[in-house]
């Protein structure tokens, strides 16, 4: 194939180096050996440079080989070709397809998706198309096969007699049926593996149906089955996943709105965060007159003439629900995920859309969608200096070409680096850098370029408080001007803040008897109500606030910190607002405080091996047995509370949460048995050539522990069962000795003391559960796994980790762990045994709440029964599937091929969102959360973890998640039995 004049080939500026020749050359390979036409082979013949081109390329990406192999031909075309022709090919093809069936167009529409992501990403890689060209190229794919879904199910409704179609050649026109694309596909900006984000209306006027009556009903069928068409997974990919969750309160309202129902919402009740929004909608298809006219009558609410700064902090609000995840609270490389991170791609586009909303109402040159027109109009309207406009576009362009290459690799949509340097290393060498350690300075360097501008604009907003009214609280008489302020920020008892306020500048509590503490805290009170106002209840908040001030033996300190560190005055009103087991925490031992003040603390978590040296310190010190335990306790609830500050920070994310609070447990257990052991010793001696182990089980086996998880545990032990022991004052026999020993160490893990509660303990799931000894021979573990276990034990097994032992033991009780899992199994009674226990955990534990994460169908459970239903169905000849941890065993289970890519993810994420939503419930509440009581500072934290604007879009998440993993479960398991 010789290349045309304005070929890839000829006008590629970059080619790649690939990160791992051998893979890259393997990959190659693999395309070469599928071309079957030779059309591939002649083009390397002819240019031999084509090569490299496709090293770097294919070496890289997983997700191109797969796309060029299954096509070497069009893959040759791509490189002969000019990419632009290509896409124009495309878009005609999609205007023009005229399918017999469903089957067809979705193959058709798969087709097309599959040329143009390959001609794309080569165009984007080589840099023959900038990177804003590539994005808007995605957009017109996006919007062209979008187009040809709705002209065929249009087609469909009318040869049924349900619509009378405008123009029978432009099914389109004319139909009342409107989709506006929002975010980056309605500024022709989406990103490479983008969803696409809609809102379907229907115009009741323009809209000739067969039955008006059943108008709701129809269109969201219609738009049920555009949403299959394009998003749903074949042999041939997907099109564009579809995101509806846009809409207005999409957790009770129709896919498809009626445009008066629409109007009514956004008069009434549309929210800042939907202004924004709005500002890059777009009609993308159907009917475009239509939804132009919208968008025109709808342009009062979004461009108002005046616009205060509490709207726009409000607007602001939304950036800071999305500091959830690792890499979020601070800037980072590894895992750092560059949409949503700080100095990431959001901060751009916020940076950008707020100074739209404070100016559009007055000055339509700044109504516009796409974010690099619009820094540049806002430079021409003066409201950005040029350089601050370079600084950020330069920053915009790299850091889009970063997650283009990250999900370049393989089509997923997301938007975080690695974890791991080498992983980093080929997101840098696609993006041309030599390596790891070049890649990471430029990124880290514009992350902060982009902070940095950021943080400036929101510092130059005015504060609540310089025009919230007077807040005096000096004489001896209220000010009735601060009364008023306090009323009006919220609090019910206006007098009694007054009133306490007086008394810490009167010195009452140690912590405000210096001058400059009561200095201090005279500059920090109107950032602090402010702070505490924001809260649910904010009187319930300044008076938790107040017990704090009271406990405390020093104010200095403190209170200095609060006044340089808003976040952390955020971060206590949350807490006092929103989580009151912390707050309790904080009452009881204000000396946690001293570990928030640490420099370090944000950006260091301790490992496992620092958390058993501070905890065997603390043993040191201990006069007794019973102030060791009493040490521990205060060691464990401190190290929890510390573990839940850095969840709410960010600086730990909700996915490592469970990590976190399972090592400290394992810390904690691991000491405590040491002790134990010892002091039990002491009264009875040891049995000759015994040991013993722990085995932790449940959250805990799978480092997915929350603040409020008991621990599942067994001890198993070996020893001669007809000794005694040798070397106490009272000698037992074995059986007595380790019933006992578990005993003890059930007794120090959760028999309260002064210093309360360390963890509830459950030692049900041993062998024969309360039936059985409460301490079990490894022997007999091993006779009852081979003979008697039920299948749903070897499924909880599958979570079992020895957390406590001594190491050559340990290994004999995880051979055994192992024995029991890898056994041969009937695979037909095998996934009767899952489903039946599924079956019975729905009828005595089932819910519809969508909220019950666990129980709920499409929840936690499904995932984690359908992972070790592939674990155990497998595990006899692949060992190396099984993991404790659920989302690591989907990983194995993808990779050894035993689940499908889709299904994987899918469920990862499912997994993750249900995980992080659990640690946050669990850190805040003890009550069943119910989402219209929610407190403002917790549906704040809900709502970082699920990027969501608003707890009903939340909600919308969580049912779409659950009933996609019920579909997996259903799919790969079974269906189960009475549903």
């Amino acid at each position: 194939m010789t290349p045309t004049e304005d070929s890839l080939l000829d006008r590629a500026k970059v080619v790649i180096a690939p990160a791992d020749p051998e893979r890259a050359e393997k990959a190659l390979a693999r395309v070469i050996e599928k071309d079957a036409e030779g059309a591939l082979a002649a083009l390397l013949a002819e240019r031999p440079e084509a090569r490299d081109l496709l090293l770097g390329t294919l070496g890289s990406s997983s997700y191109l080989t797969d796309l060029s192999a299954r096509d070497p031909a069009r893959l040759a075309h791509a490189l002969a070709s000019d990419p632009a022709n290509i896409v124009e090919r495309l878009i005609e093809s999609a205007r023009e397809m005229e399918a017999q069936d469903e089957a067809e167009l979705m193959r058709g529409l798969r087709r097309i998706k599959q040329e143009a992501a390959l001609v794309i990403a080569l165009a984007d890689l080589t840099k023959v198309w900038a990177t804003m060209e590539a994005a808007a190229a995605l957009t017109r794919i996006a919007d062209a096969t979008l187009s040809a879904a709705i002209r065929f199910t249009l087609r469909a409704a009318a040869l049924d007699g349900k619509i009378e179609l405008a123009d029978q050649r432009d099914p389109e026109r004319g139909s009342g049926w409107i989709f506006l694309g929002m975010g980056k596909g309605g500024a022709y900006e989406l990103n490479y593996s983008s969803d696409i984000d809609l809102i379907v209306f229907f115009d009741r006027a323009r809209a000739r149906l067969a039955d008006p009556s059943e108008d709701v009903d129809f269109f969201v069928k219609m738009t049920k089955r555009i949403v299959k068409i394009m998003s749903e997974r074949t042999s041939d990919g997907y099109v564009f996943r579809a995101d509806l969750r846009l809409r207005p309160d999409p957790g009770a309202t129709p896919i498809a709105i009626p445009l008066e129902a629409a109007f009514s919402y956004y008069e009434s009740m549309g929210q800042n965060w939907e202004r924004a929004a709005f500002i890059k909608a777009r009609p993308v298809a159907g009917d475009l007159f239509a939804g132009e006219a919208f968008l025109k009558e709808l342009s009062p609410f979004i461009w108002r003439k005046y616009f205060d700064f509490a709207a726009i902090a409000d607007v602001h609000s939304i950036k800071r629900q999305i500091h959830a995840h690792k890499g979020h609270g601070r800037i980072a490389v590894l895992g750092h995920n560059i949409k949503l991170g700080r100095g990431g791609i959001r901060e751009i586009e916020f940076f950008v859309q707020t100074q739209q909303l404070i100016t559009g109402g007055r000055d339509p040159r700044l109504r516009g969608r796409a974010t690099l027109d619009m820094l540049d109009q806002l430079v021409e309207s003066g409201w950005v200096a040029k350089e601050a406009r370079d600084d950020l576009r330069e920053a915009y362009l790299f850091l889009r070409d970063v997650e283009h290459r990250i999900q370049m690799v393989a089509d997923e949509q997301k938007h975080t680096l690695p974890e791991t340097e080498d992983g980093v290393a080929m997101i840098g060498t696609m993006m041309g850098f030599a390596g790891y350690a070049d890649f990471a300075e430029a990124l880290r360097r514009r992350l902060e370029v982009v902070q940095s501008h950021y943080a400036k604009l929101f510092e130059s907003a005015p504060q609540l408080t310089s025009s919230a009214g007077n807040l005096v609280f000096t004489g001896d008489d209220d000010d009735p001007g601060t009364i008023e302020t306090l009323a009006n920020m919220g609090f019910k008892n206006p007098k009694t803040v007054t009133a306490t306020i007086r008394g810490w500048h009167f010195g009452r509590y140690a912590a405000t008897r210096s001058t400059i503490a009561r200095e201090r805290l005279t500059e920090l009170t109107p950032a602090l109500l402010e702070a505490l106002a924001a809260t649910e209840n904010a009187d319930a908040a300044f008076l938790a606030f107040d017990k704090l001030i009271a406990k405390l033996p020093a104010g200095v300190q403190p209170f200095s910190l609060l006044v340089s560190q808003p976040r952390l005055l955020d971060l206590l009103a949350t807490i006092m607002g929103a989580a009151p087991k912390l707050a309790q925490t904080i009452s009881q031992r204000p000396r946690v405080l001293d570990a928030l003040m640490e420099p370090a603390f944000f950006e260091t978590v301790p490992s496992q091996t620092e958390l058993a040296q501070r905890l065997a310190a603390q043993f040191l010190e201990a006069r007794s047995y019973e102030d060791a335990l009493d040490r521990a306790r205060i060691f464990g609830q401190e190290q929890k509370f510390l573990v839940g500050v850095r969840v709410l920070t960010g600086s730990v994310s909700v996915a490592e949460a469970g990590l976190a609070y399972s090592r400290l447990a394992d810390t904690i257990i691991a000491g405590l048995f040491t002790r134990v052991c010892d002091e039990f010793a002491k009264a009875h001696g040891l049995i000759e050539g015994g040991a013993a182990a722990v085995v932790a089980m449940g959250k805990l086996g799978g480092r997915e522990m929350t603040a409020a998880s008991d621990l599942d545990l067994m001890l198993l032990y070996e020893a001669d069962p007809l000794a005694e022991s040798q070397g106490g004052e009272r000698p037992i026999s074995t059986p007595q000795y380790y019933a006992r020993l578990t005993q003890r160490l059930i007794a120090a893990l959760s028999a309260p003391t002064a210093e309360g509660l360390l963890y509830e303990t459950d030692f049900r799931l041993r062998p024969s559960g309360n039936m059985g000894p409460i301490a079990v021979s490894l022997k007999s573990f091993s006779d009852y796994q081979a003979r008697e276990a039920w299948t749903w034990e070897h499924m909880a097994l599958t979570r079992a980790r020895v957390v406590a032992g001594p190491p050559d033991f340990v290994k004999k009780v995880e051979g055994a762990i192992r024995t029991a899992l890898t056994r041969p199994r009937d695979p037909q009674k095998l996934k009767g045994d899952v489903l039946s226990m599924r079956q019975r955990l729905e009828k005595e534990k089932g819910s519809t709440n969508p909220w019950e994460m666990k129980q709920v169908a499409g929840g936690l459970i499904d995932i984690e029964f359908l992972a070790q239903y592939l674990m155990l169905l497998h595990g006899a000849r692949n060992v190396e599937i099984f993991s404790t941890t659920t989302p690591i065993g989907l990983h194995r289970l993808k990779e050894a091929g035993f689940l499908d890519q889709g299904a994987a993810e899918a469920l990862t994420n499912a997994w993750g969102l249900y995980q992080g939503l659990t640690q946050l419930l669990r850190l805040a509440i003890d009550d069943a959360f119910r989402p219209a009581d929610a407190p403002r500072g917790l549906a704040e934290l809900l709502l970082r973890v699920g990027d969501a604007p608003d707890l009903s879009n939340l909600e919308a998440l969580l049912k779409d998640t659950q009933k996609k993993t019920r579909e997996i479960f259903l799919k790969t398991v079974g269906e189960v039995a009475g549903r």
